[in-house]
């Protein structure tokens, strides 16, 4: 077991118990899953930046990712319906918490001029996305071999169907979220 999901299960879980009143413990939230997504409109042009992505989200996330592809044509993109338009993977699990804790802790303090992520960024259903700009702070991607700076979306899924619920679940976890 991750040292993460052992604290979870430890000391977040009473906590999070006595300050929502829950009566029993499968109503405590927790983390369901960890979509990484990196969207590349520029693969329309350029198929090499395709396979670039699929390198650099394979190595961050740990897992072989899965190529997205456009919904719908849009003539003013030169876009039609099945082209290959980005990369995501979805992890659950330990590769979940692992990730987290790695987010959290090595990640985040890595990108310049760092103050904390925003507490707007919920969805209303509880859930929770955060981009990053430049896929370089992870310390997995090596610096000289980038061809271009991608971001990618981080997007945390819990159980909870409310937001406050989710923050502080995602506090007592370590997010560090801006001061107001």
């Amino acid at each position: 077991m991750s040292q993460l999901k052992e604290r979870y299960t430890k000391e977040i879980v009473p906590q999070l118990m006595s300050k929502f009143e829950y009566k029993n413990v499968m109503q405590v939230p927790k983390l369901r899953k960890i979509v990484l997504n990196i969207g590349l409109g520029e693969a329309i042009q350029n198929p090499k930046a395709l396979e670039a992505a699929e390198g650099d989200l394979a190595a961050i996330s740990g897992q072989h990712p899965v190529i997205t592809r456009a919904k719908r044509s849009i003539a003013s993109f030169k876009l039609r319906a099945g082209m290959p338009i980005g990369v995501m993977v979805t992890l659950q699990g330990r590769r979940m918490y692992d990730f987290f804790d790695k987010l959290v802790n090595v990640v985040l303090p890595r990108i310049r001029d760092f103050q904390g992520v925003s507490r707007d960024s919920f969805d209303g259903e509880g859930n929770y996305t955060l981009g990053i700009k430049e896929q370089i702070v992870f310390p997995e991607i090596d610096y000289d071999k980038v061809d271009k700076l991608r971001g990618l979306e981080v997007t945390i899924v819990t159980t909870t169907a409310s937001n406050e619920e989710s923050r502080n679940l995602l506090e007592f976890l370590g997010m560090p979220f801006r001061k107001t």
